[in-house]
């Protein structure tokens, strides 16, 4: 059992229950990150926990332990006299908005109309399940 406070490396792949492939280290380092630091997902680190140094296996992650689930109130319309003038919103396009603390928050246009635009702050990932194939490269 890896604990919490080592640093661990890993190669991924992840795809949705579609099968539809959204991310992977494949061609790239292994992901490296700290047990218990929060710094990935808890299912990600539920599901490297009990992985040994050159193990391999699949892992099944639902939507409440990856990016949760889609939250109504994260999804807001806006006047597109809001908007800076010389930008055209189009759906699909994704944009920064500025949280209460400064901080950057990234969205995505779903919807525009003549007067609005609909924007999501959700993750792009927010409901839905999630799967992987893992390889544990190295405990640290």
């Amino acid at each position: 059992m890896i604990e919490n406070g080592q640093k661990v490396k890993t190669h991924y792949t992840g795809t949705l229950d579609d099968g539809t492939k959204f991310d992977s280290s494949v061609g790239r380092d292994p992901l490296e990150f700290e047990m218990g630091a929060g710094m990935v997902i808890p299912g990600f680190e539920k599901g490297v926990a009990d992985m040994g140094v050159g193990e391999k296996k699949s892992i099944h992650i639902p939507s409440t332990e990856a990016y949760g689930e889609v939250r109504a109130e994260m999804i807001m319309q806006f006047d597109r006299s809001q908007l800076p003038e010389d930008l055209e919103p189009e759906v699909g396009m994704d944009l920064q908005m500025q949280g209460p603390q400064g901080q950057a928050i990234p969205v995505q246009i779903t919807a525009v109309d003549e007067s609005t635009i609909t924007i999501d702050a959700n993750h792009p990932l927010a409901g839905q399940n999630l799967n992987f194939e893992l390889e544990l490269v190295a405990v640290i």
